[in-house]
């Protein structure tokens, strides 16, 4: 498997570029890499952007991280992976983006209301994995995104799944944070207004696991699924 540090990479911070320069609310953006890492390793789902004969597509679909690599999933049928095949050493581009909603921000003119929210958007070129190590290992990490630990406590793929799956691989270069905290921004002449004002949180939350139907009696809820569900 390849390194998972690009050579471009500098400790800290990601470069900032044209593409990666909002043009609204510039001071929410950060290009910090523990800030960048931390809102991707709190997801799983994202949404791929590419071009597909001449027009703009989004698929949402599962991803993980590994080091400075996203690992996007697919299947050997699905178009984005069969373009991003094609195109060889020179891999796809595209635009891929994560986004956690923390909270609804109420205002007191329809205006100013808004979300808080975390986001990440990275902007490169996706390559097919084809290295069976990788593959595992991204696999692997695909996994572990949804819930850590499951990995390691499940059956590895088969090399007929193997060959039914097919991952992207997309390196961490081009890539910002956007992040909106705090209460809403209401203008001085709206505050003497008598509408409430302020912020809905918004948290993600698991119940508790449902066994199968089919599952052997005196099979216990494993600890790593215990302590992600909150017990």
């Amino acid at each position: 498997m390849e390194s998972a540090m690009p050579s471009s990479t500098v400790p800290g911070q990601y470069e900032q570029t044209e593409r990666t320069t909002p043009t609204r609310a510039r001071e929410r953006a950060s290009y910090d890499r523990a800030r960048v890492h931390a809102i991707l390793d709190a997801g799983y789902v994202c949404h791929l952007g590419f071009v597909r004969d001449g027009a703009p597509a989004v698929l949402p679909t599962l991803y993980g991280r590994i080091g400075e690599r996203l690992y996007v999933h697919g299947s050997t049928g699905s178009r984005p992976l069969r373009a991003a095949g094609g195109a060889g050493e020179e891999g796809m581009p595209v635009c891929v983006t994560v986004t956690h909603v923390d909270g609804l921000v109420l205002a007191r003119s329809a205006f100013h209301h808004s979300l808080n929210y975390r986001s990440v958007v990275v902007h490169g070129r996706a390559r097919q994995v084809t290295d069976p190590a990788e593959l595992t290992a991204a696999l692997d990490a695909l996994v572990d995104q949804v819930v850590p630990g499951r990995a390691a406590d499940s059956r590895p793929a088969s090399p007929k799944e193997l060959a039914a799956t097919a991952v992207l691989r997309l390196d961490l270069e081009e890539v910002s944070a956007k992040v909106r905290e705090g209460g809403p921004n209401d203008d001085p002449e709206d505050l003497s207004l008598p509408h409430w004002s302020g912020v809905v949180p918004v948290a993600r939350s698991y119940g508790a696991p449902v066994p199968a139907d089919d599952l052997a009696p005196g099979i216990p809820v494993p600890a790593y699924l215990t302590g992600f569900t909150g017990g």
